[in-house]
This record gives C-alpha cells, sequence and structure tokens, in this order.
C-alpha cells in the first residue's frame, strides 16, 4: 500500500470526509488530488472503504483505520519528543462554564510547570465532545459520562452533578411531584426548557416521563445550561439543568430537586495512555473538585 495514500485515507476518516479532511491537512492538497488518491487506495485494495454521502466507514475502513491510526495519530508527539522533550501540547474541551470559571487558574499552574504548553481549548454539546473523542480530535474532555465506556475510550468520575428543574420566584410549584402532577393532568403551567435532545439531562427526563407514561417535549432547546438560567428568569417557561457546586442562581428563579434523577456525574475521558500533561491537569482537576465539595 502507498504510505501517502494511508495517510490521506487518515485524514479522511477521522475528520468525516473528503472536503473536511482537506481542510484540515497538515500540508495543502486539493480536492479533485485527495479523491483520485483515495480512489487508488481503493483500487489496489479491491474494496470500498466508506460510503461517500452520508460519510460512514465499512467494516474494510473500520478495519483499515484501526490499523493506522496510532501512527498517523501520534507523529506530531512523536516530532515534539525528538525536538527536544516531552510534546508540550493538549486538546482539551469542557462546558463553557468550566473553560471561563475553572479551567483558566489550573491552566495556568499547568503551564507554569510546562512552559512551552500550547493549548487548544473547545466547549462543545456532549455528542459532540464525544465525536471529537472518537475522531481522535482530543486528548482530554471534561463531560458527563455515559454509563458505559464506549471502547478504547477511559473515563474517570469527578463529580457528581444533581439534575434539577428552574422555575420562577414566584411558581407555585414547590417540589417535582407538583411539576409531574401538572404534566399528568395534561396542563403543565410552564413550557419546559432543555438542553439540546442528544445531552444526559434531557435524557434522563425522558425516561422519567416515559416510565410514568407522561409526555411533555421542551419548547424551547438551547445549547448552554446558563441559556437555561437566562430564559427561566425572563419568564419563558419551566428549565431542566444541573446544579453546580459553587454556582449561584439569579434571584429571579428558584431551583426544585428531582430526587427520581439519579446525579449525572462529570469526568474526564481520553484515549490511551495519558501523557505527562495529562495526568498533571487531572490531579489538579480531582484537589479543585475536592475543594469545590469542602466550599
Amino acid at each position: 500500500m502507498n504510505i501517502h495514500h494511508l495517510e490521506l485515507f487518515y485524514y479522511v476518516a477521522r475528520h468525516g470526509g473528503i472536503m473536511e479532511a482537506v481542510r484540515n491537512m497538515p500540508y495543502g492538497i486539493q480536492q479533485p488530488a485527495m479523491s483520485g488518491q483515495i480512489l487508488q487506495l481503493e483500487a489496489e485494495l479491491g474494496v470500498k472503504l466508506f460510503q461517500r454521502r452520508p460519510f460512514e466507514l465499512t467494516p474494510h475502513g473500520q478495519e483499515l483505520y484501526a490499523f493506522v491510526r496510532p501512527f498517523f495519530g501520534s507523529v506530531d508527539q512523536v516530532g515534539e519528543r525528538l525536538r527536544g522533550g516531552v510534546a508540550q501540547t493538549l486538546r482539551l474541551a469542557a462546558p463553557v462554564m468550566a473553560l471561563r470559571d475553572h479551567l483558566p487558574a489550573v491552566l495556568q499552574d499547568l503551564r507554569r510547570r510546562f512552559p512551552k504548553l500550547k493549548l487548544t481549548l473547545r466547549a462543545g454539546q456532549q455528542p459532540q465532545v464525544w465525536s471529537w473523542l472518537e475522531r481522535h480530535e482530543l486528548d482530554l474532555a471534561i463531560t458527563l459520562l455515559e454509563e458505559k465506556s464506549p471502547p478504547g475510550l477511559h473515563q474517570v468520575p469527578l463529580l457528581d452533578l444533581p439534575v434539577v428543574f428552574l422555575v420562577p420566584a414566584k411558581s407555585r410549584h414547590r417540589s417535582a411531584d407538583d411539576i409531574l402532577a401538572a404534566v399528568a393532568g395534561g396542563n403543565p403551567t410552564e413550557p419546559l426548557i432543555t438542553l439540546t435532545p442528544g445531552e444526559l439531562a434531557p435524557r434522563r427526563l425522558r425516561e422519567l416521563l416515559g416510565e410514568r407514561g407522561l409526555d411533555w417535549p421542551p419548547d424551547i432547546e438551547v445549547t448552554d445550561l446558563e441559556l437555561v438560567d437566562v430564559y427561566v428568569r425572563r419568564g419563558f417557561g419551566i428549565g431542566l439543568t444541573l446544579d453546580v457546586p459553587g454556582k449561584s442562581f439569579p434571584k429571579e428563579v428558584r431551583k426544585i430537586a428531582i430526587p427520581q434523577i439519579a446525579p449525572l456525574r462529570l469526568g474526564a475521558a481520553w484515549h490511551g495512555t495519558p501523557t505527562a500533561i495529562m495526568q498533571e491537569l487531572l490531579t489538579a482537576l480531582r484537589g479543585q473538585v475536592a475543594a469545590m465539595a469542602q466550599a
């Protein structure tokens, strides 16, 4: 097999298509050239490696990607080590709130230990973060953990976050049972405001409603928890959110516990063996979480 063809295939598989691969190649290549060389690779192998629209690796493509990924995925890190030491790069994804309020101090300490540290920080919704991890576009993600870790991924829990309703301060509802009873009566007093459907919190609420034979579709879907606060405060309805330690809600709203839903687990997830930088970050995060719990 032509090694260059394998490299091009790696980028196509990693980024989910030829156009995306062209945009993310570390050197310039035109789409027709990449398409032609991928077709040559498929012809040499006598198999189809992926479906074009929508993009999806075939079983042969999955096998080949699993083979080439460990090599091409670590080329940059090996280069950094050969140039003079441990690769000082970190591609990190986390919720907006964590990136803004909790991680800056931790990352400043990390840069003191690794002065050449180059950071790539991403904020994304939970399904998107897991997709980035699976495509090896991240070194580490801080995200809500699923009950079962996808194959090849390691995860460690950091913090349990209760799921709560957020209601206007003057709302007559005093408990989750009050709200669920209103839904059961077919007349919830306010619309529902949640994160988008793929996120873990709205999935858990749908499971709870389903167990009771209830349906309460959201009227407003948002991409960040802080937007739930904003729209509840403005009187748009009842919000579904997470009770993050140390977070203060606006005085115009009130949180209501949902004991029927188990707390969600925030944690870290990564592929393979963590680097020295990742290990230092995980240690610092555990210390920060312990301090938050005691506050």
